[in-house]
């Protein structure tokens, strides 16, 4: 629904579901190319694309959960500085809340291998729309796509 439609009803009651924090990476390569990883079987949304990265545990912030991430999904090494906060996005599944900043980064360590992933692709921001992903993984194609 529409902005100026939604205004015209009552406002809806605020959603009762836990908030999940999430840090993702657009790691981009020197071809202006976007990874993307595809979630393994057995995980829930399994098949679907997503950028890496994963939940913030408690007490860390999400640079370093992303480093943390990309080490363990990728065999990469990053480090916070290495990170530019370039989106957000914020979406409610059934049974929780998720939060999830995006982070461009350029520059890393080592060779990028799928870990936990079915696959990882290179691709063109123009191209990311072609690819299924989870529902809060969408705005941020759009969000890229502009800035890159």
């Amino acid at each position: 629904m529409r902005c100026e439609e939604a205004l015209k009803h009552p406002a809806p009651e605020a959603p009762d579901l836990p908030i999940v924090l999430v840090a993702a990476a657009a790691l981009v390569n020197k071809r202006g190319e976007v990874l993307i990883a595809q979630r393994p079987e057995g995980k829930s949304m399994a098949g679907l694309w997503e950028f890496p990265g994963g939940k913030v545990d408690t007490g860390e912030t999400p640079e370093y959960a992303l480093m943390r991430e990309l080490e363990e999904e990728l065999g990469i090494e990053t480090r916070p500085c290495c990170f530019w906060p370039k989106g957000f996005a914020s979406h409610s599944y059934d049974d929780f809340h998720l939060l999830m900043p995006l982070f461009v980064c350029r520059v890393w360590n080592g060779e990028v291998t799928a870990k936990e992933h079915q696959g990882i692709e290179w691709v063109k921001p123009m191209e990311l729309a072609n690819y299924p992903m989870p529902e809060a993984d969408i705005p941020l194609v759009a969000q890229l796509r502009d800035l890159l």
